[in-house]
């Protein structure tokens, strides 16, 4: 890794706390996830940038601006009393996987012949993908923690590969977050659907 590595070490080391409070909270559906989500994002910018994975910086990037979308949806849903766990039907998904496949193999044959990146067709289909997946976070959509779960454990490869070996070990416990995120949105979104059932009509 280029740069100083006493910086980057306190930098990886305070993004990943940034970045594990927002994951708990998330899950948790606390809106102060958002803010920790923002600030451990802006902080990964720069670890990334340090290894050379310019598409990994970027998303972050990306995820920054969405975690101010984040806060403002929750925050406006909250009031209205109308923030639910939905999910997508299955032609969603293979419409995603497939529209972002091929989003992915241009965005890393790109990166691959214009820049010096590192593993660019690795790094660009985590890249494409957790951009699908921050805007299920935001909707709230319960597969978004599938996503995460097949993003996490081929990014715990990646980061090692680049000795980002705090975020590799960060990842992994995402990993395990995703199982519990996904069980826990999984349990509010079928109290939802029981409440729906008890709704009296008139």
């Amino acid at each position: 890794m280029e740069g100083d590595v006493s910086t980057a070490l306190i930098v990886e080391i305070l993004a990943t706390a940034a970045n594990l409070f927002y994951v708990v909270l998330l899950i948790r559906e606390n809106i102060l996830c958002w803010i920790f989500g923002i600030v451990g994002s802006l902080l990964s910018v720069y670890l990334f940038i340090d290894a050379r994975l310019y598409s990994e910086a970027f998303l972050y990037l990306f995820f920054a601006a969405m975690g101010c979308w984040g806060w403002l949806r929750w925050h406006q849903r909250a009031g209205l009393n109308a923030n639910p766990v939905s999910r997508w039907p299955a032609l969603f998904h293979w419409s995603a996987l497939l529209i972002g496949s091929l989003l992915a193999l241009c965005l890393g044959y790109s990166v691959q012949t214009y820049s010096d990146a590192e593993r660019p067709l690795l790094d660009a289909f985590t890249t494409v993908f957790s951009i699908l997946a921050t805007y299920m976070e935001i909707a709230k959509v319960l597969e978004a923690w599938v996503y995460w779960l097949v993003l996490n454990l081929a990014s715990v490869w990646l980061y090692h590969d680049r000795s980002l070996d705090i975020y590799a070990a960060l990842i992994a416990l995402y990993s395990v977050l995703s199982v519990w995120g996904f069980f826990s949105w999984r349990k509010t979104y079928l109290a939802q659907q029981e409440s729906r059932l008890h709704v009296p009509e008139f």
